[in-house]
């Protein structure tokens, strides 16, 4: 209904009337974060760069493999604040991209092992090579201790690469009574 004649904006006019008694939801005023809204979030947590271990340390023979594996943490956890509410983001390490450093790039869903366990293995030729380590972090959440969903999306990091040389063994007859 328009104001009647005279009456300037912001002045009350005519009879007050109940248009609602009862209890409001404000919860549509604030919905708890969406899925999208906590990938977003996800995306930018401090996750580790994982570290890259090879055996032997430092150097290697021609012939015999080269061991790659990380025992860096695979699982971090994070309580972060979206809009007033505690969401628990658990990032999990779903895949690793060993980067070889002579162009062979091996991807596996493990973090290998240390001999004797080994799980991931190059042969190399002889040379000098630096190897890197890419990981694929997913996630799950959970919003004020409710029930845990998958986050849709994941993220990388890049570990520190390692630089190791690989040598060629050479026998040598000689006379053992010179």
């Amino acid at each position: 209904m328009p104001p009647p004649e005279g009456v300037s904006p912001g002045n009350p006019y005519g009879q007050w009337a109940t248009q609602f008694a009862g209890c409001v939801d404000v919860t549509d005023l604030n919905p708890p974060p969406s899925a999208a809204e906590v990938f977003r979030y996800f995306q930018t947590l401090p996750l580790p760069q994982l570290t890259t271990r090879q055996q032997p340390p430092g150097e290697a023979l021609v012939g015999l493999p080269v061991i790659f594996f990380t025992d860096s943490p695979t699982t971090q956890t994070f309580t972060v604040d979206i809009r007033g509410f505690d969401v628990l983001i658990t990032a999990n390490a779903i895949s690793y991209t060993w980067r070889t450093g002579d162009g062979t790039t091996l991807t596996t869903t493990d973090p290998g092992a240390a001999y004797p366990d080994q799980t991931i293995t190059h042969e190399y030729s002889s040379g000098t090579y630096t190897a890197s380590l890419t990981t694929t972090w997913g996630a799950t959440y959970s919003v004020d201790g409710g029930v845990s969903a998958d986050v849709p999306g994941t993220t990388t990091t890049d570990g520190a690469p390692t630089t190791f040389t690989v040598r060629q063994a050479r026998s040598v007859l000689t006379n053992p009574y010179d």
